[in-house]
């Protein structure tokens, strides 16, 4: 069956270089996209906005179409199964033509002036740049996952404990601070970089391809950085939280892929197991946690 794709014929071919394109995955995100959207429809610079749907079976869908009835920047792709996020990030992304890519996540609450005053950062900043923000939640807690060290997994195998320790904290005398690693939740950089690097690995189904993204846009020569001085909310996994063994499946998944791809070449076979077998076996504790509090 093939995805279906919605396109006003409203909407003008040509799109304001400098304008942004924000794209949005969903899956089951009935109870975060309509503030998202109505949200990101009153955004400063925003020209096109990208809806792609990865098979929700709620309410999603319905209120997405309700948006692109009611703005024609609004298109959307309805995916008839789940491919991931990394590949909806890349059909978005391929379905418009502004100079600014923002991958925006559906539970994620940008104000008027987020994306309008990331763009000025990034354009401020010498050579390319991929900034984040400061994510916070409703209490106003600043996101660890905002601003992260590489993970060196070799090392982890020495020291357990690193693995709790990849967070950088917020130096709030810099507008904009260098980072190995931002959130995926909100992601803006110029497309020609986007283009560059070929996009997003859809390799990975679901986390670690924002760790991916970043180190490959660093290996091109560009920055990866968080501006401190733009906080915005995220409402953290509102898609996730029925399915929570799917989620840490593909979430190991994803970081033995990441291994395998940056780090692995450098050990031999010995460390190669090793991190194999801590990272599964992580995940078989995870696993019981999650059985256990069911029960």
């Amino acid at each position: 069956m093939p995805k279906r794709i919605c396109r006003s014929a409203s909407v003008t071919s040509s799109v304001e270089v400098s304008g942004i394109a924000a794209v949005v995955v969903t899956h089951e995100s009935a109870s975060s996209i309509d503030d998202c959207l109505m949200r990101l429809r009153v955004a400063h610079g925003v020209h096109e906005i990208r809806v792609v749907d990865n098979a929700s079976s709620d309410d999603t869908m319905e209120i997405v179409q309700r948006h692109a009835l009611q703005d024609a920047r609004l298109r959307f792709i309805a995916n008839p199964d789940n491919p991931g996020f990394a590949v909806g990030c890349n059909q978005g992304a391929r379905d418009t033509q502004a100079s600014w890519l923002a991958f925006v996540n559906p539970d994620l609450m940008v104000e008027a002036d987020t994306l309008s005053r990331l763009r000025a950062h990034a354009v401020g900043t010498a050579g390319e740049t991929m900034l984040g923000v400061d994510l916070v939640d409703e209490d106003g807690v600043r996101d660890v996952a905002a601003r992260r060290r590489d993970p060196v997994f070799a090392a982890m195998l020495r020291s357990p404990a690193a693995a709790s320790k990849l967070g950088v904290p917020a130096d709030d005398r810099q507008a904009v601070q260098p980072v190995d690693i931002i959130s995926g939740a909100l992601m803006l950089m110029p497309r020609a970089l986007f283009d560059r690097i070929g996009g997003f690995d859809e390799g990975y189904r679901l986390h670690a391809e924002d760790m991916d993204l970043c180190r490959r846009v660093r290996d091109a020569g560009a920055m990866v950085a968080v501006a401190n001085d733009i906080r915005v909310l995220h409402i953290r996994g509102v898609s996730s939280r029925a399915r929570p063994v799917f989620v840490e499946w593909h979430k190991h998944r994803g970081l033995w892929r990441y291994f395998r791809k940056f780090e692995a070449v450098q050990h031999g076979l010995v460390t190669q197991l090793g991190v194999f077998a801590a990272i599964w076996l992580h995940f078989g504790a995870v696993l019981a946690r999650i059985l256990s509090h069911r029960r």
